[in-house]
C-alpha cells in the first residue's frame, strides 16, 4: 500500500503544479478583462483548456488510485478522502506526513484559486453591465419624445420628433 500512496501523493502534487499555473493564468485573465483585451483573454482561455485537460487526466488517475486503495483497506471508495486516508495512516507516519502536507498546499491552491475565479466573474458582470447600459443609452438616444397633438376624437396624432429609421446616417 505504500507504493499506492506514493502514487497518490505524486499526482497530487503533479495536480497541485497545474492548478498554480491556471492561477497565474487567471492573472492574466485579469489584466484582460480589465484592459477589454478579447484577443489576449482567448489566448489564455485556450492555455487555460490545455490545463484542464491536464488536470482531468491527473483527476482519473487518483481516483483509480483512490479505488486501489479501497480495495485494499476493505472499504467504500466513495467514503474514503483524503483527510480520512491521512487518519488511518497512523501505521506509515512517513506517508501520513507527506500526504497530509500535499492535502493542505492542494486545499490552499484552490482556494486561491477560487478567490481569483470569483474576483474575474465580478470584473465580467460589471463589463456586462457596461455594455448592457451603453446599449441602452444608444437605444435611448435614437427615440425622441412624441409630441402632444390630439385630433378631434381625442386621439394622439403625434409624430415622434427627431426620429431615425437607421442606425446611421450614410448621407455624412
Amino acid at each position: 500500500m505504500a507504493s499506492l500512496v506514493d502514487t497518490l501523493i505524486d499526482v497530487l502534487n503533479r495536480e497541485d503544479t497545474e492548478y498554480r499555473q491556471i492561477i497565474e493564468l487567471s492573472s492574466r485573465k485579469t489584466q484582460a478583462i480589465v484592459k477589454g483585451d478579447i484577443d489576449e483573454l482567448e489566448h489564455v482561455t485556450d492555455d487555460e483548456q490545455l490545463i484542464v485537460d491536464r488536470i482531468n487526466a491527473c483527476e482519473k488517475e487518483r481516483a483509480s488510485t483512490m479505488k486501489e486503495i479501497a480495495k485494499i483497506l476493505n472499504t467504500d471508495v466513495s467514503g474514503l478522502k483524503l483527510s480520512v486516508l491521512i487518519s488511518l495512516l497512523d501505521k506509515s507516519p512517513k506517508e501520513q506526513k507527506a500526504l497530509a502536507k500535499i492535502h493542505d498546499k492542494l486545499h490552499e491552491t484552490l482556494h486561491e484559486v477560487k478567490l481569483i475565479n470569483e474576483r474575474n466573474e465580478e470584473l465580467l458582470n460589471s463589463a456586462r453591465e457596461m455594455v448592457d447600459f451603453n446599449l441602452t443609452l444608444i437605444q435611448s438616444m435614437r427615440k425622441a419624445p412624441e409630441t402632444a397633438n390630439y385630433n378631434r376624437g381625442a386621439y394622439n396624432t403625434g409624430s415622434t420628433m427627431g426620429s431615425m429609421e437607421g442606425g446611421f446616417d450614410a448621407k455624412q
